[in-house]
């Protein structure tokens, strides 16, 4: 009777952890980024994005008449303040608008659901900018913005650009490492994660991948990555290029060093010159 007993609070605290780790996921403590436009001397209008369910996303746009627009999606769990140095880059020659992802930063929404929503989302971004008269757009995204931008550009045709800086390929292969030290325990553990997605989510957040949508790309590309990244391993941006390999317009950056949400000295300019290239032609 105590071996059951104790075999069934095993079983419960496993679950129970399972579920905690879910809510943990989907509901982290965000990151508050202390930069402001000011410091960046940008001007920006504060603009709102409503979704699909109704949430307020909070953007901020800083517009250039007939320039491209790029869109900045910022990483897990960050908010749009952490591209401004990017957005202060851009700004010289686009229209940049500056997004918080769902429950991050000042947007709505109970949870981030890891891109399962926030792809529709992006779309709504992009409507917006339709209304304001910008039809060549581009898409950076870090870490979870990244991810997030190569699914959404693989059925939303008017993303015309993207670059992705620290994307994950697949996010059951990302959850298995991160608790790799569970041992095999690790596949059950994240089977019972996604049930947790499902139940309260509605779908499974790893149901479509990055990996799978890069595959569908044949816009102009430029994937960043650093093979010292200790939070998205280096084998991610790997099945990426393997993914990438039929689209001509795919560009790499692979650098040696430097740690996850280090920018690489200069890369702003190159991202810079790339939208150029594939957004309007230029150098």
């Amino acid at each position: 009777m105590k071996w059951g007993l104790y075999a069934g609070l095993l079983v419960a605290g496993f679950v129970g952890l399972s579920l905690f780790s879910f809510w943990l996921a989907v509901r982290p403590p965000r990151l508050t980024i202390p930069f402001t436009p000011a410091d960046f001397r940008l001007a920006v209008e504060d603009v709102t994005i409503r979704a699909a369910d109704g949430a307020r996303l909070a953007g901020w746009l800083v517009a250039k008449p007939g320039a491209p627009a790029i869109v900045l999606l910022h990483g897990y769990p960050a908010d749009k303040a952490d591209m401004l140095p990017l957005a202060a880059a851009l700004a010289r020659r686009f229209t940049v608008l500056l997004v918080d992802l769902r429950y991050f930063g000042h947007s709505e929404g109970r949870a981030t659901t890891l891109g399962l929503r926030e792809r529709d989302d992006l779309s709504r971004a992009i409507d917006l900018l339709a209304t304001r008269g910008f039809d060549r757009v581009g898409v950076f995204g870090f870490s979870l913005g990244g991810a997030i931008a190569i699914m959404t550009a693989a059925d939303d045709r008017r993303i015309r650009a993207l670059a992705a800086y620290s994307p994950f390929a697949d996010l059951r292969t990302l959850a298995h490492g991160l608790y790799a030290w569970t041992g095999p325990l690790r596949y059950p553990f994240v089977g019972l994660m996604l049930t947790w997605s499902r139940i309260f989510l509605g779908a499974d957040v790893t149901a479509s991948s990055p990996v799978a949508a890069a595959a569908r790309l044949s816009v102009p590309v430029y994937l960043i990555a650093s093979r010292d990244d200790e939070q998205i391993p280096f084998s991610h941006a790997e099945r990426l290029r393997e993914a990438l390999a039929a689209n001509p317009r795919a560009e790499y950056e692979f650098m040696d060093t430097g740690r996850h949400g280090m920018m690489a000295p200069g890369v702003e300019g190159r991202i810079e010159r790339f939208f150029a290239r594939a957004l309007e032609g230029g150098s």
